[in-house]
């Protein structure tokens, strides 16, 4: 089963994963590690050791991650780059992707970043009345 981090500045991280869980359930694996405004980017790779301890075993780990370039992304990169053919990154977080991460916490950490980016990027929308896409059934 594949670890999943989901980590961000601020509290995003668990506030995102509870909105999560309320929808789709608790799973295992799956921790939120956030960065405190007096954290240091060594101190959130502190966190994600600490988180994957807790996970053992784990042979494939994804980080959701809030902001590409920032904070929680570079420590990140940091451990994947320690063990690129087992975890991997994908920065953007948002509800979509991270419900659909649950759904398909059991296939290969190769076969989920592409999915993840095309859910991230589908739950992305904007209600439109002004063309007739049937949008306005919702109202």
């Amino acid at each position: 089963m594949l670890a999943i981090i989901v980590t961000s500045h601020g509290e995003f991280a668990r506030g995102i994963l509870q909105s999560a869980e309320m929808i789709f359930g608790k799973t295992a694996k799956v921790m939120a590690v956030t960065l405190a405004a007096d954290e240091s980017v060594e101190d959130l790779a502190n966190h994600y050791q600490a988180a994957i301890d807790d996970m053992q075993p784990v042979t494939e780990l994804l980080f959701l991650v809030d902001l590409w370039g920032g904070s929680p992304f570079n420590a990140a990169s940091r451990v994947v780059a320690q063990h690129p053919d087992r975890y991997g990154l994908v920065a953007g977080l948002n509800l979509p992707m991270l419900i659909e991460a649950l759904s398909i916490q059991s296939q290969t950490l190769a076969e989920v970043i592409p999915h993840l980016e095309r859910a991230a990027q589908g739950g992305i929308r904007h209600l439109d009345l002004h063309t007739d896409t049937g949008d306005d059934d919702l109202l």
